[in-house]
């Protein structure tokens, strides 16, 4: 099963002081993690992830982006046959609402 690392949650998870509500600050979180695990499922080279993000207009507060390339490298690293199977927007939100 795949799990955030520590550093990329440490990294991350610092958003959630200006969010209005955990659950909120958490959901975007899992969005991005899911538009990145998508971007990579579509075979998006690495450097290419977050402009093409931003090509479909996601629906998070912008400064949600400037978790994309801390979040991407993560996602990267993962076997693409584990990401077939888990949904990292599932696993994000589920990680971030523990912490």
């Amino acid at each position: 099963m795949l799990r955030p690392s520590a550093i990329a949650l440490t990294l991350i998870l610092p958003l959630s002081v200006q969010a209005q509500s955990k659950q909120e600050d958490c959901g975007y979180q899992g969005q991005v993690a899911k538009a990145i695990q998508d971007a990579r499922l579509a075979r998006v080279k690495e450097g290419d992830v977050a402009s093409h993000i931003a090509a479909q207009s996601p629906s998070w507060p912008d400064k949600y982006n400037t978790a994309i390339p801390l979040m991407t490298p993560w996602v990267y690293e993962q076997r693409m046959r584990d990401l077939r199977r888990e949904d990292l927007g599932v696993l994000w939100t589920t990680m971030c609402m523990a912490g």
